[in-house]
């Protein structure tokens, strides 16, 4: 059976809470957001200047999503970047090529938008998520660091 087609779209207000189960399927032990923290915070990203939350829907569900981020720049050139978070893909619709096609369609949008670089991290250790990212075109020759806030 071949997957059912992908629809991309950048998300609306309407898509909080298909978007609040897509990310705790992607990683359930986070703790749970209160819902008036995410309607706030929804809200900032659908106006935020240079982020796009794109989704893909399938099979009339909330498929999968990857946040985009265009960041202006004075390096360059003056060209922006951008930035990939928070890709997901549901339990159910995953290894449809559902991913790769959000990816592939971010990655175009940034070059639209003159963009001379799309950056992604993962926290993931499965070869196969390094793979996976490989084949959407990203190259592993940079290293990345990070601190994160202790709670």
């Amino acid at each position: 059976m071949s997957p059912s087609p992908l629809a991309i779209r950048t998300a609306e207000a309407g898509d909080l809470a298909a978007l609040l189960a897509l990310y705790r399927d992607m990683n359930p032990s986070d703790p749970a957001i209160d819902p008036m923290v995410a309607q706030e915070r929804f809200t900032s990203m659908l106006t935020h200047p240079g982020m796009r939350v794109l989704v893909g829907v399938a099979d009339d569900a909330l498929a999968a999503s990857v946040t985009l981020i265009i960041m202006p720049n004075l390096t360059r050139g003056g060209a922006p970047y951008a930035l990939t978070e928070n890709v997901a893909t549901s339990t159910p619709h995953r290894r449809r090529g559902y991913a790769s096609a959000l990816i592939a369609h971010a990655i175009e949008l940034a070059w639209q938008a003159g963009c001379y670089k799309v950056m992604l991290l993962t926290g993931r250790t499965d070869p196969g998520i390094h793979r996976f990212y490989e084949s959407c075109g990203f190259v592993q020759n940079k290293t990345g660091f990070q601190i994160r806030r202790s709670v």
